[in-house]
């Protein structure tokens, strides 16, 4: 059975950092591209960041660009997603997602195959 597991949510500042993780099980890590995505209530789960199986290649969506960073380690099974310069408009469920479809799709929702329950970020101005 496959879980993803996110974690490292929570309320912070503006201009504050947070770290999330989502811890893969059940799949074979190493063979998915892996994606973060956050939703607010009444909206469309959208794109945050991606990287590849192997990590050479990352996306971010233009609200994030050089705030965030997306990094993976294939042994732990896990992906990570670093949040600096926070800002109120960041407040969202952060959800991780697996996908094998091919990188250029990394960016549309429905290709991905698996998610995990979200975890909620805040940010207070």
């Amino acid at each position: 059975q496959v879980q993803l597991v996110e974690s490292g949510g929570g309320m912070v500042q503006a201009g504050g950092s947070l770290r999330l993780s989502c811890a893969a099980s059940g799949l074979t890590f190493s063979s998915y591209t892996m994606a973060w995505f956050r939703q607010a209530p009444g909206k469309q789960r959208e794109f945050v960041a991606a990287i590849s199986w192997s990590g050479d290649s990352t996306d971010y969506s233009e609200s994030v660009k050089g705030r965030f960073t997306i990094s993976r380690d294939n042994v732990k099974n896990t992906v990570y997603l670093q949040m600096n310069s926070l800002k109120p408009e960041d407040t969202d469920v952060y959800y991780c997602g697996a996908d094998r479809a091919a990188w250029s799709t990394r960016r549309i929702l429905f290709v991905y195959d698996y998610w995990g329950q979200g975890t909620q970020v805040t940010v207070s101005s």
